[in-house]
């Protein structure tokens, strides 16, 4: 009979992987908490102009989110470390589609035409 080691893990009946960690209702509620703190974050930002930063300010807001739910409600934080790298090289790959693509539309803005007004 095998001998399971902290870490390992043990093959249910029916050969579904069961891990070894039980996050506290403690910390779930917690991060649920700075989920909603930071939507309230983003929803009191979204009344202020501030120009090119409203778009850095919006995707901060939504990235420190998206880890907060990967590394917790995902059990990323709790998994093996290749796992955390090759999400934080997607998201590096992410940020780099993302920056391109708004150099690009900067560099067309200048050419933009405003839409002509509605008849009515």
């Amino acid at each position: 009979m095998k001998t399971e080691t902290p870490g390992n893990t043990a093959h249910g009946e029916h050969g579904h992987t069961q891990l070894s960690h039980v996050v506290p209702a403690e910390v779930l509620v917690g991060v649920f908490g700075a989920l909603v703190i930071l939507t309230l974050v983003t929803v009191y930002l979204n009344q202020f102009d501030l120009g090119w930063a409203n778009l850095v300010v919006a995707i901060g807001v939504a990235s420190v989110k998206a880890l907060l739910v990967a590394f917790f409600f995902m059990h990323l934080l709790y998994d093996r470390s290749f796992n955390a790298l090759i999400f934080c090289v997607a998201l590096v790959f992410v940020a780099i589609f993302v920056v391109l693509t708004l150099l690009d539309t900067v560099l067309y803005q200048p050419e933009l035409q405003p839409p002509p007004p509605l008849v009515g």
